[in-house]
């Protein structure tokens, strides 16, 4: 059985023939969090007039599918829903909460609801994560901020990381700035992108000097980062290139660090994408914390699409420990590996799942025979099993 929730469309018939004009509004569809977009009201439709971005656009002026509550494909009231919803959860052995797209209010009440039901959580984007949970936990690293950015550094070097495509205003807003708290008249800084086929094009304008690229796979960023590192303690390096990147380069950015006021080393995990890439993570930090004693530097890890460091951080908040929490036992239990939810639904693991997916339709649902509760925004895709004549569908408002 498969209940689905969909959260109800707004801007009903009371704003039909009222526009307004809200201001200085939050985007939530991506970690960089731009404050500043105007956003019109006006027959039940949102538009972005000031400061938009593809994702903002994408997400605010997205045109929502009807929503109605479903049990088994088959219409019902939201109270016929969630007591559907319930009585599966309620008699469930080791229900999984996954997906995990929501804010803080929403992660808190599926933790109270797993705490509750002795359930599993895990984001669906948990995995990149990861590649930043295992380089805090073992060693821990220097971190700074975006407005730190923004208004000191001199060098930014970026790891491996489409940034333009993730985070279309990172630049506009962190990087390309006019104005500094610091200064009327801002220094040029240098970007350095480490990378082939990175979107270079944001980085223009009267703030930036140089931009360098050094051309490599970019699964092969860490061995550039590594060799890097190498030079900045003053090791030989037995190669001409390194991943195809000459020596010289790499001496170049080295001395480029250790001259820079304020050097910044920047990556978004879900760019990471290939096996062992916490170790890139792990070296970069290296790097960072290789420096720290005698200048100033740091690293800044970007990501928070769908929710994902939120629930992450609350997770960490309300149980101890980051994603990946069981509480089958009656008290938190962490383990990465064994609680992975895409582990477990491949390992046939689990007798429910409840799916939380309530900023886009991206989140698609995994391919699993197990009963399904969705709490989803409308026009989320359901899996194909989700339409068998074996199964029940339910969407809820």
């Amino acid at each position: 059985m498969t209940v689905q929730t969909i959260k109800p469309q707004t801007g009903g018939s009371a704003f039909a023939n009222a526009p307004e004009t809200f201001d200085h509004v939050a985007c939530p569809f991506c970690g960089i969090l731009c404050d500043d977009l105007s956003i019109s009201r006006f027959e039940g439709a949102l538009k972005i007039t000031r400061n938009g971005c593809p994702k903002a656009v994408a997400g605010f002026e997205r045109k929502l599918a009807a929503a109605t509550p479903m049990i088994g494909g088959k219409a019902a009231t939201l109270s016929e829903a969630t007591t559907a919803a319930a009585a599966l959860i309620r008699k469930a052995r080791l229900p999984l909460f996954g997906g995990l797209a929501t804010d803080v209010e929403g992660m808190r009440g599926l933790l109270a609801l797993a705490d509750r039901a002795g359930g599993v959580v895990d984001h669906a984007l948990s995995e990149a994560q990861y590649r930043n949970f295992r380089v805090l936990q073992s060693t821990g690293w220097v971190m700074t901020t975006l407005t730190e950015v923004r208004n000191r550094a001199d060098l930014i070097i970026i790891v491996g990381t489409d940034v333009h495509k993730l985070h279309p205003r990172f630049f506009e807003r962190n990087v390309c700035n006019a104005e500094s708290m610091f200064a009327d008249l801002a220094p040029k800084r240098t970007i350095v992108f480490i990378g082939a086929g990175l979107d270079t094009t944001a980085a223009t304008g009267a703030r930036i000097g140089e931009v360098v690229k050094l051309d490599c796979a970019l699964d092969r960023v860490g061995e550039v980062v590594a060799a890097l590192r190498a030079r900045l303690k003053g090791h030989p390096v037995a190669a001409a290139a390194i991943a195809g990147v000459p020596l010289s380069a790499i001496d170049d950015l080295a001395a480029r660090c250790h001259a820079a006021d304020y050097g910044v080393f920047i990556w978004a995990p879900p760019s990471l994408n290939y096996p062992n890439a916490d170790l890139t993570v792990q070296t970069i930090c290296d790097t960072v914390r290789d420096l720290t004693p005698t200048q100033r530097v740091a690293g800044l890890a970007l990501g928070g699409n769908e929710g994902a460091v939120t629930a992450g951080a609350v997770c960490s908040w309300q149980s101890g420990f980051p994603l990946r929490v069981s509480f089958a036992s009656g008290k938190p239990d962490y383990d990465p590996s064994r609680y992975s939810i895409a582990r477990m639904l491949a390992a046939g693991e689990g007798d429910v799942l409840i799916w939380t997916a309530s900023f886009t339709p991206d989140i698609a649902l995994p391919d699993t025979n197990l009963p399904t509760i969705v709490l989803g925004t409308p026009g989320l895709p359901m899996p194909k099993q989700a339409a068998s004549p074996a199964r029940a569908t339910a969407k809820a408002s």
